[in-house]
Formats: C-alpha cells, sequence, structure tokens
C-alpha cells in the first residue's frame, strides 16, 4: 500500500516524536530501505513475503505518522513472537461467517497489520455496493498502528471505524474498582474533507501499555497521574503494573471521570470480543487482538457532497474557535501528522532511539544492518 498525503489526527501521546528539541541532528533513515529491511528481518524468521511485505510497510508507516511505539519499535517483538510459534507465519484466515454486510473471521493468530488489509480488501467493494460493510476478526495477532489503515478509507471516499481489544491480557480497571479487566482497547475514525481528511486514533484510557513500557524502560514518569495503585491512589508511576498486587492505566476521564474511558471500553468490548462470540471467556493464547472494522460508503447516504459540506463546515468553525495560546491555534485532527508525513517522507524517517538496540540480535544472526537504511 503506497502512503498517501492524508491529513492526520495523532491523539495519543505516542504520536509525538521522543526528543523534539534534542540538541544534536537525528538520524533519519530512507523509506523504502527501512521498509526492505524489516521485510527481510520478518523473511529470514520465515514469514511469507508478501505478508511480510505489508507488515513491514504499515509498520514503517507507523512511524511515517509520528506513532513512534506503534511503528518499527514493533519489530523486534513480532519476530520474538513468530520464533516461539505465537504468530503465524503462513496461511490464510478462516471464514467462519459470510453474509452480503457482516463477515466473521479467525485469523488464525496471523501477522494482524496483513489481516487488516486483507480485511479492507474484501469490505471495500461491498461498502460500495451495499452501503455498509462490517468485518470482525477473533485470534488476530496485533495490529500495530490503527491510524495507518485511516489512509485506504479516505483514498476510497469512505467513513472507517476501527477497534481492538485483546482477551489475552489487561491493564486497564472498571470505573471505581481496582483491578484490571480491559486492555487501552483503541478505537479509531477516518473520513475525508474537502482538503485532507480527519483520522482519530484514541484508546480507552489515558496512556497506553507501550507508552508505559517504554517510560519504565527509561526510568522516567508519566506527564501526569495516568496510573493506579492497587489501594485506588492515581499515580504517575509507570512501574504500577509490575507491583504486586499491580496497578492498573486509568481509563480515560481519571479518577473524576473515569466512566467515560469505563464506557469507551465497553463500547469496544462489545464489538469486538461481543461480535466475535470470542474474548474474555476464554482461554489465554498470548499477545493478540479482537477487531472490528466497519466501512460507511459516504455516496449510500446524503451523498459525498453533503457529508462533506458538513464535515469542511466543522472543520471550519474548528479552525475559527479562539485558541486558549495564541502561539497554538485550533489545529484539524490530523495537521501536525500531515506536515510530520510530508518532511519524513522527503528529508527521512526518525526513529525511537530504542529501536536500533532491539534488533541488535537479530541483525547479527542475519547479517543485516540498521545503519545501511541511513540517508
Amino acid at each position: 500500500m503506497e502512503t498517501q498525503s492524508i491529513e492526520l489526527l495523532m491523539s495519543d501521546e505516542s504520536a509525538i516524536h521522543s526528543n523534539p528539541t534534542s540538541m544534536t541532528t537525528p538520524t533519519r533513515y530512507h523509506p523504502s530501505r527501512l521498509q526492505h529491511y524489516a521485510h527481510t528481518l520478518l523473511q529470514k524468521v520465515g514469514v511469507d513475503s508478501n505478508i511480510s511485505s505489508c507488515v513491514a510497510q504499515t509498520l514503517l508507516e507507523g512511524d511515517l505518522l509520528g506513532h513512534d511505539t506503534h511503528g518499527l519499535a514493533l519489530l523486534a517483538g513480532y519476530l520474538q513472537e513468530i520464533e516461539v510459534g505465537n504468530m503465524t507465519r503462513t496461511g490464510q484466515p478462516i471464514v467462519l461467517s459470510d453474509k452480503p454486510a457482516a463477515l466473521l473471521w479467525d485469523g488464525q493468530r496471523l501477522p494482524g497489520p496483513w489481516l487488516v488489509h486483507q480485511a479492507l480488501d474484501v469490505l471495500t467493494p461491498r461498502a460500495k455496493h451495499l452501503g455498509v460493510s462490517s468485518m470482525v476478526i477473533k485470534r488476530s495477532h496485533h495490529i500495530a498502528c490503527l491510524a495507518v489503515y485511516m489512509l485506504r478509507a479516505l483514498k476510497d471516499d469512505l467513513l472507517m471505524v476501527l477497534t481492538c481489544s485483546d482477551p489475552n491480557t489487561c491493564s486497564v480497571a472498571p470505573f471505581g474498582g481496582t483491578q484490571a479487566v480491559f486492555t487501552p482497547n483503541p478505537l479509531s475514525i477516518g473520513f475525508p474533507l474537502s482538503n485532507g481528511g480527519v483520522m482519530v486514533d484514541i484508546s480507552a484510557s489515558i496512556t497506553t501499555n507501550s507508552m508505559n513500557n517504554r517510560k519504565l524502560k527509561n526510568g522516567l514518569l508519566h506527564d501526569g497521574e495516568y496510573m493506579m495503585d492497587a489501594k485506588g491512589n492515581a499515580s504517575r508511576d509507570p512501574g504500577l503494573l509490575n507491583h504486586n498486587p499491580p496497578g492498573t492505566l486509568l481509563p480515560v476521564g481519571g479518577k473524576s471521570h473515569g466512566h467515560k474511558g469505563y464506557g469507551l471500553a465497553l463500547l469496544v468490548e462489545s464489538l469486538t470480543g461481543g461480535l466475535a462470540g470470542h474474548g474474555r471467556a476464554d482461554p489465554k493464547e498470548g499477545w493478540g487482538a479482537t477487531v472490528n472494522i466497519t466501512l460507511y460508503d459516504l455516496n449510500a447516504f446524503a451523498g459525498k457532497a453533503g457529508f462533506l459540506k458538513q464535515m469542511d463546515e466543522i472543520a471550519k468553525q474548528c479552525h475559527a474557535s479562539a485558541p486558549i495560546n495564541p502561539d497554538t491555534p485550533v489545529r484539524l485532527p490530523g495537521e501536525r501528522g500531515l506536515k510530520l508525513l510530508k518532511e519524513q517522507m522527503s528529508s527521512g524517517v526518525i526513529l525511537h532511539p530504542s529501536v536500533a538496540p532491539s534488533l541488535q540480535s537479530y541483525e547479527q544472526r542475519f547479517g543485516l544492518k540498521l545503519e545501511d537504511a541511513k540517508i
């Protein structure tokens, strides 16, 4: 899939590159060389060529959009999962149910990015014909950065809603409780505007597991009280997940208004595990995902022109809203992402400093060098 110059929303804290004010010039990598590097590593551990190419491109696009916890930072973890047999190297999803506008797949723990793109290949023509199409995928592996998939919806004049949960683990407590039930349960929405488009990539928790792990590894506290200990006290400590008894990530809204994040988490669970008939009531299989993808054809309702008239006006009013800080005017969702995407496509990709060390052992085994992708 080619990267499209579409405006993006980067709502998650993972969507901002680390050390933006660093005094040293960051290392930049050629996008196509990075894709080839990741593709080759995945093939070396036995992943089919067509699957590895798709996964490598999806991870790269996560970094191009600035989601550097969900870009190539995931590659080492994916390679480990493949080698121990937790991520499937080859095969096809099993079609469990196939109605004109609604499908259910068993992903057989194949790589999530490839499964999502395969699903979009099936759903897009159905949405164009029927107006709406939806698929739930159970037993997918991790699906990487949700914002990446919105590019296809914008290109094809669709409104996409994409959600996922991981029934194999939990790190977020229900509002009023102290023991984890949910994962961060991300929710992504994409739709076009006359000039670009909007892409929302958020979660039902204030922070994510990936960002929490990064903070912990680097000995950093969260910027705010995004965590809660086992006694119900809010905290900035990312290490709470490892305490005994463990703490949790706070839902959106925090200690005072966490019922909002709780509601979002239940929405995602119903759209994924509920509709899949597979989730937290079943035996755990390891890191993975249950996914819901729903596409709406703009022309099946009031038409594309009617949709754009309304959403362009909303965008206009958002831009015109008086800012709290005159130096930071209100941005449409995605303006910062579009700028970063264009910059990195032309000037090179900046990777998080953790990526290179995480892949050294694989480089030594397979004779590859990330530095060969440098500009």
